[in-house]
């Protein structure tokens, strides 16, 4: 039997959403709900409701929050209340403090209450944190991100940090299986907006690894990128284009000094590697449903999710000095 699911938020990730749940073997979509209408036409046959409370009385066994984000926590605990898995799109609310009532509030129901983080799902991480577990790098040293591009017009209540960073942080800490012990960051307004467009972070896992993150919305050239550093080389994996390459640290001596000088003294050998890529939001989904049909396995908690807004609330605040968590 389908699980019946609703979905609340029909903007530009709302959209998406809509389309992924109808694909989604085992969901079966049966309402919506837009206080601001269907403005990309994605309700199909479905009308559009105009809240929360008549999205619940349409019967539902889990839901998807797609609201701006300081709409996540009326929203959720609204859900949680009806006794509906959830799952809420990143970050789970606008504050750490809110992500615990919310964390709480599914955890005391005993429901499924996920958090969506999608770059988790991209096949390239998938594949890097797998090759990671696995020993391939030998002893992690170091995870690096870079995620920047020009501004979207889609964001009006966040800055880049909870909108972007948010990411990082996650799977960072997901890459490497370790919690954030500390974090530093430096913040810039540079649009004119009231909220922060650029961040420079970096900081320590509670296994060791040193971690920096570049983020920013000003940037002409889009980059997608996370690599990590071990023992025995480097993963790098461009999330735009799912690709995971591995650069093996170098064993055979360059002899011609011209090429040294530019290339290093040493070489390895370079493996792009070929990997299943399929679309990050349905993986996202599959894991939702499988949760609510017992194996929690491929989603992320509410709880990982309120660490992250631990880190990035401290990132926002940080102005350079160290936090500790």
């Amino acid at each position: 039997m389908a699980i019946r699911v609703g979905l609340i938020g029909l903007g530009s990730m709302g959209r998406h959403h809509a389309r992924v749940i109808r694909a989604t073997e085992g969901f079966e979509l049966v309402a919506v709900a837009d206080e601001f209408g269907d403005k990309f036409g994605v309700a199909g046959d479905l009308e559009v409701l105009p809240n929360v409370e008549a999205l619940i009385e349409a019967g539902l066994d889990a839901a998807m929050v797609a609201v701006p984000t300081i709409y996540h926590e009326p929203v959720a605990l609204k859900l949680a209340e009806a006794g509906v898995h959830t799952m809420v799109e990143k970050p789970i609310a606008h504050s750490a403090e809110a992500g615990r009532r919310v964390a709480a509030a599914f955890a005391e129901a005993g429901l499924v209450g996920a958090v969506g983080y999608v770059e988790r799902c991209n096949p390239a991480l998938r594949e890097m944190r797998r090759r990671i577990a696995a020993g391939e790098l030998g002893e992690l040293y170091q995870i690096t991100t870079r995620r920047q591009g020009p501004f979207p017009a889609r964001i009006a209540d966040v800055g880049v940090v909870k909108d972007l960073a948010t990411h990082d942080v996650d799977l960072t800490a997901w890459l490497a299986g370790s919690r954030y012990e500390s974090i530093s960051a430096q913040t810039t307004f540079r649009s004119g907006r009231e909220h922060e467009d650029m961040v420079v972070a970096t900081g320590r896992l509670e296994s060791g690894v040193i971690v920096n993150h570049t983020v920013n919305w000003l940037s002409p050239l889009k980059e997608r990128i996370t690599v990590a550093i071990g023992e025995r080389g480097a993963f790098v994996a461009d999330t735009a284009l799912g690709d995971l390459t591995f650069y093996a640290n170098g064993t055979i001596r360059t002899e011609w000094d011209q090429v040294a000088q530019f290339r290093g003294v040493t070489e390895g050998d370079v493996i792009r590697y070929a990997i299943p890529k399929r679309e990050p939001l349905l993986v996202e989904q599959e894991g939702f449903r499988d949760a609510i049909n017992g194996d929690p396995s491929n989603v992320v908690t509410m709880a990982e999710a309120v660490h992250t807004l631990d880190v990035i609330d401290a990132m926002v605040a940080s102005n350079g000095e160290m936090v500790r968590f």
